[in-house]
């Protein structure tokens, strides 16, 4: 019985790339009319294309489909379970192979559900400051992360790859939406950061919370300081954003 449960879950995420690849296609058609697009680091992962945890700040609505645009994996996003309250939006979301988490509650089923992906070798995404947040709440505004990337890390097995998006909360604003504004929209993705073995498990997570907090904050520095970020691109709420000329 077991073993046909897995047979399902993997036809599932089989059939749900169809829709994510289908999606990202149109993502990477769109983009480019409105947006200049900039990924770094993709080095860093020395060709490893999962499993792991893609870690990333959150600062829009639009963080995942300007990442999934432009990493070269698949990303499975957790995503929070409001997403999945219409029957159509839920049938869309899980054609990408996306999947809930109630963040009013330890979700175990979530958490089942991404050890599962894990373990098949995909990257699940995950957003550790626990929703968008922007300014002395965000963790590029020196914000603690919420504890669970580390801990599901560790269950897993799984290193974290640091990210950063920088640039998406300005798709807020509808005059950035016009053909060949050329909003520009930063993603880097640091070195995987694993759980050190060596200590007690619950300081293990609590080492591994705080060196992503530190790597995400690094990213955010090396596009200030190399690719043209200012400080007027760092992220900003979205009502900012919407009465920006």
């Amino acid at each position: 019985m077991a073993v046909e449960a897995e047979k399902r879950i993997a036809l599932k995420v089989d059939v749900g790339s169809f829709g994510y690849y289908a999606t990202r296609s149109v993502l990477n058609c769109m983009f480019p009319l409105i947006a200049r697009r900039r990924l770094v680091g993709m080095d860093r992962l020395g060709g490893q294309r999962g499993p792991f945890l893609l870690a990333s700040n959150h600062i829009s609505h639009f963080d995942p489909p300007v990442i999934t645009s432009l990493v070269p994996f698949k990303i499975d996003w957790m995503a929070v379970v409001e997403l999945f309250q219409h029957p159509v939006a839920a049938a869309y979301f899980r054609s990408v192979d996306a999947f809930p988490t109630d963040r009013s509650k330890a979700d175990l089923g979530a958490v089942r559900v991404a050890l599962e992906r894990l373990k098949q070798g995909h990257v699940v995404g995950i957003y550790p400051e626990g929703g968008i947040r922007d300014g002395a709440r965000s963790v590029l505004g020196g914000a603690p992360l919420k504890p669970g990337a580390a801990t599901l890390a560790q269950m897993a097995g799984v290193p974290i790859v640091p990210c950063v998006v920088i640039g998406s909360d300005r798709l807020y604003n509808a005059k950035n939406w016009r053909r060949f504004r050329a909003t520009p929209l930063w993603v880097a993705v640091g070195v995987p950061l694993e759980i050190d073995t060596g200590l007690p498990k619950s300081e293990a997570r609590k080492d591994l919370e705080k060196r992503l907090g530190s790597a995400i904050l690094a990213l955010a520095a090396e596009l200030r300081e190399g690719h043209g970020v200012s400080e007027e691109d760092m992220p900003a709420s979205p009502q900012s954003r919407m009465r920006e000329p």
